[in-house]
């Protein structure tokens, strides 16, 4: 299964591809989104590790079940050949209603076919005000117009 766009990447390829990662994340659908990572596909997320699909699979189901309204901006730091750096920020609220905006950043690595081989996460967690929220568009994917992270300031 090809995932384009491939590598070697581009500046242009680079900032599509962190945007097919934020709509498909966006969609809170494990099983859309553990598509996009190899069979054998190696995380560090935070603290946890995670190895292959059906492991993505489990942890995103456990992520969102947790993490609600879920809204997610990506944007490239660096890319080189079949390398992504993006940073992001989220917000989302848990089951008491305090609403959290978390930042981080990520490493990923692809295969020849661009399908994600490894990604390495490190995030950090604020509580914020709901009227403090920036991310306000309906569940899904972002609109085309909303700003994105350098946007915001963030």
């Amino acid at each position: 299964m090809s995932r384009p766009p491939l590598p070697p990447f581009t500046a242009e390829t680079a900032a599509q591809k962190a945007r097919m990662a934020e709509d498909a994340w966006n969609s809170r659908d494990p099983a859309r989104v553990a598509l996009a990572y190899t069979p054998d596909s190696r995380w560090r997320n935070r603290a946890e590790f995670v190895n292959g699909r059906a492991d993505i699979e489990a942890f995103l189901a456990r992520k969102w079940a947790r993490e609600l309204d879920y809204r997610l901006i990506k944007e490239v730091w660096a890319f080189h050949a079949d390398r992504i750096a993006v940073r992001f920020a989220y917000e989302w609220r848990d089951d008491s209603g305090h609403w959290f905006r978390s930042y981080g950043n990520e490493n990923w690595a692809f295969d020849a076919d661009g399908l994600m081989q490894a990604r390495f996460a490190s995030i950090n967690d604020l509580p914020i005000a709901e009227a403090d929220r920036l991310f306000r568009w309906p569940l899904g994917r972002r609109p085309d117009d909303h700003p994105g992270l350098s946007d915001l300031g963030l």
